[in-house]
């Protein structure tokens, strides 16, 4: 089956478009046939989008998995319903006891006033190219480039997105490659390049085999 189409962009929106994206990679590819022969097919982690998608980003950012989900799961239960009135009319120590931190409540609240302000619908950016979305995103203050590129992948589906300053993908990429040292965000978008038009099946791939090889050095069974 192959990946569905925008004007602009070919998306991710099942695990038969991964599984598509893994055969073209492996054709082409020995390191990722590598990877893909110790990780298995990686996850489709597809996101709820719009202004609820990218909140969860933002918390998220910096977390472990259960710590993310557990703030998350607080935050939301804090703010009803989700959206940017809500969320600017909820006071800081209300926000804080979810687990939030300052820093993260200070871009929520900004995305919120963008929002609110600007009119920036985050549920209605499908139709605009990578660069225009990751643009609008930027603008907003404490949304950086790694949050614009795993919304991009994760809450709008695009194939061909990476996020060369994932410090795990960094990691991952100098074990799957036997690298000397790790590669700076620059050289892993080089890196990169070779993966095209799947390299968010590509960065999915390198996240799953940097479970695998972090899982089997901490001795957790595979």
């Amino acid at each position: 089956m192959a990946a569905s189409r925008t004007k602009h962009q070919s998306l991710i929106a099942t695990d038969d478009d991964v599984r598509a994206g893994i055969k073209a990679l492996r054709r082409k590819c020995a390191v990722i046939r590598r990877m893909h022969d110790a990780a298995g097919d990686p996850p489709l982690r597809r996101r709820e989008a719009g202004f609820e998608g990218l909140a969860r980003i933002i918390v998220g950012q910096q977390l472990s998995v259960a710590s993310a989900s557990a703030i998350w799961t607080r935050t939301i239960a804090a703010v009803q319903p989700f959206d940017a009135p809500t969320l600017l009319a909820i006071p800081e120590p209300e926000l804080r006891a979810a687990g939030l931190s300052r820093g993260k409540i200070k871009t929520l609240n900004a995305m919120a006033r963008e929002v609110a302000a600007s009119g920036l619908d985050l549920g209605r950016l499908d139709h605009l190219a990578n660069e225009d979305i990751h643009a609008a995103l930027t603008r907003i203050s404490g949304v950086g480039p790694w949050t614009a590129d795993v919304f991009l992948m994760f809450c709008i589906g695009r194939a061909d997105v990476f996020a060369p300053g994932d410090l795990a993908l960094q990691v991952a990429a100098q074990m799957a490659m036997d690298l000397d040292e790790r590669p700076t965000a620059k050289e892993l978008a080089a890196i990169a390049e070779r993966w095209k038009p799947w390299r968010g099946v590509a960065a999915r791939l390198l996240w799953a085999y940097y479970k695998v090889v972090k899982d089997a050095k901490s001795g957790v069974p595979l």
